[in-house]
């Protein structure tokens, strides 16, 4: 079964009403974002070079990283996903994406060309999300 089917028998909804594409989205986006967390964490002091971050943001991002993958780890985990709780997920990715686009659009950090691409490639991944779960909300059913 995938998360990016868009046929109904493959967007399955268990009893709990919540359709596969934001649960799962939700999970993948929180596994990856850990992921990335973890890497600033214990690897930042070797990618500071590289992209050209300062070695004073990695350790905030990646707490902020690692805050942020739990909290779409326990929203994928309800039964049924609250549509705040779903809407707190794609606004954070929302935000994500067009704080990362600032710092790139205005300099401020000395990111080098791999920095540039990294920064890219992490402004796609959050929009990427925040549109897989708006599709998802839209296709579970409405609470009452």
């Amino acid at each position: 079964m995938s998360i990016l089917s868009t046929s109904p028998q493959h967007d399955a909804m268990p009893p709990g009403g919540t359709s596969d594409l934001l649960r799962g989205s939700l999970r993948i986006d929180g596994w990856g974002t850990a992921i990335f967390g973890v890497a600033m964490l214990v690897g930042g002091r070797w990618l500071t070079g590289p992209l050209g971050l300062p070695p004073t943001w990695l350790v905030p991002i990646g707490i902020a990283m690692v805050g942020g993958a739990a909290a779409l780890g326990l929203i994928a985990g309800y039964p049924r996903i609250p549509p705040r709780l779903a809407g707190c997920a794609i606004a954070g990715n929302a935000l994500s994406g067009v704080a990362i686009l600032a710092l790139l659009a205005t300099g401020f950090l000395p990111l080098t060309g791999l920095g540039t691409a990294f920064m890219l490639a992490g402004a796609a991944w959050v929009a990427t999300f925040a549109a897989l779960a708006v599709i998802g909300v839209g296709r579970s059913p409405r609470q009452s």
